[in-house]
């Protein structure tokens, strides 16, 4: 097979001609996660995995929750599972957080193999990158990166359940809510979450530490490293940090507002207790799926804005999911300068380019557009209440994990929808409309007509 080599761009090399189906890089990277979710599926099934036995949809269900580092559960995580059953959660989890061509590509680099032209395109699209040169580095740096940043919240969590929990059962959750946070999958070991850490600032800023870090973006995190100096950072770790900062401040003073005299929520924690929960529920939302108060008991202004947080979600190339951030401010600053009668969209003394703007357009629109089909197909399938469906639809998109209750009494029809939502939210919207609009060049050119909008 030919080999491809990161000095050489790939644009110069020229495909032979084979006898092979020529895949997309989307439908490879689809198979990739469809062939982790049916393994998973089948280990799950196994007697040795279940305290009890589960049916194939919930095994499914549970499996392509976990790839897709999504944690909404049909069964309950800590009573169902045995330590068996919690060990290919937590590998499913990883191979899903930090993708398959992470780990694909490290692995082949470790046993000395070369990478193909078109194991690079497929890399590539998983990553998001456009140069060649920096896609081996940036696949070693970030699973280096998160074996770090996965060592640290793990011998923090140890330490600090050793005394209540002794060190086997310490070890043992260490290891597996580590995974789970900075993977943002949100699976707990308790069918209440983290709801008894309410108060706890340990928990509290060891857990959002390790979801920030893994949403925020390797990308982010590389840039930060190497350059260390705001003034060199790309434009968009400028927009992703500053974007994440501002988003979740007025998440925290809002929810903290709405909440303080609820009293099944703030209303009976101490002052400090109501800002750490405030903090907790604010960036839980950005797809880390944990939570230490009850998300049914929330007043319905909070829960709006929860849609809205879960909706946005985290950073590219990361352990999150969501429109992303980025995507978001490039759409806002495009509304303002279209308000402002500007032709182009400046940040920052850099101008984005149309294709950025047209590409954000259409990844929200197509986001919406699948939120709301699933909406109406689970008001169809389930008997809930309304709030509760668009929470868990748009939970499910996000690979947020967060759930007022419906989860555990869906139907099977509702288990696929929210099962087809999880596998879409990870792996993107672009990604699966890529089937259904390869791009082409048209010759033919027709007369602008303009037409009124609003």
């Amino acid at each position: 097979m030919e080999q491809w080599h990161p000095s050489i761009s790939p644009l110069e090399r020229k495909p032979k001609a084979s006898g092979k189906i020529a895949a997309a890089p989307p439908l490879i990277l689809c198979g990739g996660f469809i062939l982790l979710i049916a393994l998973g599926t089948c280990l799950l099934k196994l007697p040795m995995a279940t305290h009890v036995p589960i049916s194939w949809v919930q095994s499914v269900f549970t499996s392509t929750s976990a790839v897709t580092v999504t944690g909404l559960a049909v069964v309950d995580t800590g009573t169902t599972f045995t330590v068996y059953g919690h060990l290919i959660i937590a590998l499913l989890i990883q191979c899903g957080g930090l993708g398959l061509m992470t780990l694909a590509i490290v692995t082949l680099i470790a046993l000395g193999g070369k990478i193909s032209f078109l194991q690079f395109t497929v890399a590539r699209e998983a990553f998001n990158q456009t140069d060649a040169s920096t896609l081996v580095s940036t696949a070693k740096s970030v699973l280096i990166f998160s074996m770090i940043i996965e060592l640290i919240g793990m011998l923090v969590l140890f330490l600090y359940w050793l005394e209540p929990l002794g060190w086997q059962t310490s070890l043992y959750h260490s290891f597996f809510y580590t995974i789970s946070a900075f993977n943002n999958a949100g699976f707990a070991l308790r069918a209440d979450s983290l709801t008894p850490y309410v108060a706890d600032p340990v928990i509290n800023m060891t857990i959002t530490g390790l979801f920030i870090a893994g949403g925020l973006g390797f990308s982010v995190w590389i840039d930060l490293v190497k350059n260390k100096r705001w003034a060199k950072l790309s434009l968009y770790s400028k927009m992703m940090i500053l974007g994440t900062v501002v988003i979740n401040s007025v998440a925290v003073i809002a929810i903290y507002c709405i909440e303080y005299n609820n009293p099944n929520t703030l209303a009976p924690l101490s002052e400090s207790g109501k800002w750490l929960a405030s903090w907790f529920q604010a960036v839980t939302t950005r797809t880390a799926g944990f939570n230490t108060v009850a998300i049914d008991q929330l007043e319905d202004a909070t829960t709006a804005l929860m849609l809205m947080l879960m909706f946005i979600g985290g950073g590219s190339m990361s352990t999150a999911s969501g429109i992303k951030v980025v995507t978001f401010m490039v759409l806002v600053m495009a509304t303002y300068n279209y308000l402002r009668r500007d032709g182009a969209v400046h940040f920052l003394k850099r101008e984005i380019p149309k294709e950025t703007v047209s590409k954000a357009l259409a990844l929200t629109i197509i986001s919406a557009g699948v939120t709301w089909i699933a909406i109406f197909c689970l008001l169809l399938s389930e008997e809930a209440d309304m709030l509760d469906i668009v929470f868990e639809a748009v939970s499910a998109l996000g690979t947020v994990g967060l759930s007022r209750g419906l989860t555990t009494s869906l139907s099977e029809a509702g288990e696929f929808i929210l099962i087809f939502l999880m596998f879409m939210g990870r792996l993107g919207p672009l990604t699966l409309a890529y089937f259904l609009a390869s791009p082409r060049t048209k010759k033919l050119r027709y007369p602008s007509a303009k037409i009124a909008i609003g």
